[in-house]
């Protein structure tokens, strides 16, 4: 977990069960609805030097998939390498196989004695990855036939075929490149997909052929959103008639995390705006399939309140007021980022020197170019690493600097 504020002891400790939590909730669901087979796509851990305890609890969960008659079917991705599993690979169960470590590998899931599905895959054998080497090179059908028909000769009886690789597609070259386009040419029926935290479906929900179903749980707040895994289910008409995929999205977080925006213009005290608050964090809630939620408030709009929450005795009062109102929700932080009711057109107009600064925010939020460069080289005359987040949030930086202003210009009663 990264990046959390101030949290209380009891949603310090809430938050260090969470990932093993979703982890069960995964074999939990496999085992509920009787699969065929599991594919992991990448990124068991987040690290390549997982606890012992972390390995132990992953390998308890394959060993349940293994007593339940469910295979499993296992790549490396950057986070976790193949090279980092070469000890631990004596310990997977026998139905469990880690593929594509050294090369691309192929495997046959039989039914009842029938050939069903062809499985390619592909992982990382260290922590990067060629950039002239798409990662899902040699991955077709027909390479998988080849590969397997010397030992099981009725291989190309199979009716399906799953491609398994951890990539970042066109959305993050740096990381095992694939050309999506390249994917859907391809003679493989799903590509089960690892790398990206979120959801991510090509073509389309209704019609899936490349699918990402992200983590399992989040960990910060930019992985935000309901978290889980897919129970996929392919159909056939006949033994040459197209492949039918559909999804049934499994929710596995039992904590999910927000970033809530809420806009207190209407709101007339602070009474007004705990209550807003409460009615938005149930709504939210109310969305996503979580035991738990912790969301970090944002207040937006122009009110009178105003100089008021920009106290921080003022937040601080309102943000325990939230935390002790429900256990299941946390506020991490409550950030203001209202505006008085000054009028802001009628400012600018006059030749005072309020009007000058807004000229000026104007200005420089049209050259928002100019400020990233000047910002840039102030960092690093300071020695100091620029934030990635600099570029994509200069707006919102401009628009805090010229509320601070008005804010210092109002204490001094100017």
């Amino acid at each position: 977990m990264r990046g959390f504020c101030d949290l209380s002891d009891a949603w310090a400790e809430r938050l260090q069960r969470v990932v093993v939590e979703a982890y069960d909730r995964v074999i939990d669901a496999a085992i509920k609805n009787k699969v065929d087979f599991v594919v992991l796509a990448g990124d068991a851990f987040d690290t390549a030097h997982a606890s012992y305890g972390d390995f132990l609890h992953f390998f308890d969960g394959l060993d349940r998939l293994d007593a339940a008659g469910i295979p499993a079917y296992l790549i490396a991705g950057n986070h976790d390498p193949f090279t980092s599993w070469r000890l631990d690979l004596g310990r997977l169960p026998a139905s469990v196989r880690m593929m594509g470590g050294e090369a691309t590998e192929f495997e046959l899931f039989e039914r009842d004695g029938e050939p069903l599905c062809l499985i390619a895959a592909r992982g990382y054998r260290n922590q990067a990855w060629p950039i002239d080497e798409p990662i899902a090179t040699n991955i077709t059908r027909l390479d998988a036939v080849r590969a397997l028909e010397g030992a099981h000769p009725r291989a190309g009886q199979a009716p399906f075929s799953i491609g398994l690789i951890h990539t970042g597609l066109d959305l993050d070259q740096s990381k095992a490149h694939s050309d999506p386009r390249a994917l859907m040419c391809a003679d493989i029926d799903y590509w089960a997909c690892g790398h990206l935290h979120k959801h991510y479906v090509l073509p389309s929900a209704e019609a899936p052929r490349i699918v990402f179903p992200g983590c399992i749980q989040g960990r910060d707040l930019k992985e935000s959103g309901e978290k889980g895994c897919y129970l996929v289910t392919m159909k056939r008409i006949g033994q040459t008639g197209p492949v039918s995929t559909s999804l049934e999205f499994v929710p596995t977080a039992s904590v999910v995390f927000h970033t809530l925006k809420v806009d207190v213009s209407a709101c007339q005290t602070l009474a007004d705006v705990t209550r807003l608050v409460m009615t938005q964090l149930f709504h939210k809630n109310a969305e996503a399939n979580c035991d738990d939620m912790v969301v970090r408030v944002i207040l937006t709009g122009e009110t009178e309140l105003h100089p008021f929450l920009a106290k921080q005795d003022v937040i601080r009062d309102l943000r325990k007021r939230f935390n002790n109102a429900y256990p299941t929700f946390y506020c991490d932080k409550l950030i203001d980022r209202t505006r008085s009711t000054s009028d802001r057109e009628a400012l600018s107009r006059e030749g005072l020197f309020a009007g000058q600064v807004i000229r000026v925010a104007d200005t420089q939020h049209a050259r928002s170019d100019e400020m990233v460069n000047y910002i840039q080289a102030e960092f690093v005359k300071r020695g100091i690493d620029v934030p990635s987040s600099l570029t994509r949030r200069i707006g919102e930086f401009d628009e805090a600097a010229e509320r601070l202003v008005f804010d210092l210009l109002e204490e001094d009663g100017s």
